[in-house]
């Protein structure tokens, strides 16, 4: 998971950043941060599948994680 690794680079550099995954990636997700030691930080999970989400289904899924993600990223 690249994402995974592109958010431990930037919070290595002290830049605040976050992953938005699927359902189907958590497991991933917390195996690959925990790996490379940030065990527990966070992340943004959608469900799966999204990619047969109409484009207002999809927009009514990410707006109501945009708190979360907001707060994930100025903590």
């Amino acid at each position: 998971m690249c994402s995974v690794h592109d958010t431990v680079e930037f919070e290595k550099r002290g830049i605040p950043a976050t992953v938005i995954i699927t359902q189907a990636f958590r497991n991933a997700c917390i195996f690959q941060f925990r790996s490379k030691g940030m065990a527990g930080h966070p992340y943004i999970e959608l469900p799966h599948p999204i990619s047969n989400m109409t484009e207002d289904e999809m927009r009514e899924v990410t707006l109501k994680e945009v708190d979360a993600l907001v707060k994930q990223l100025v903590a």
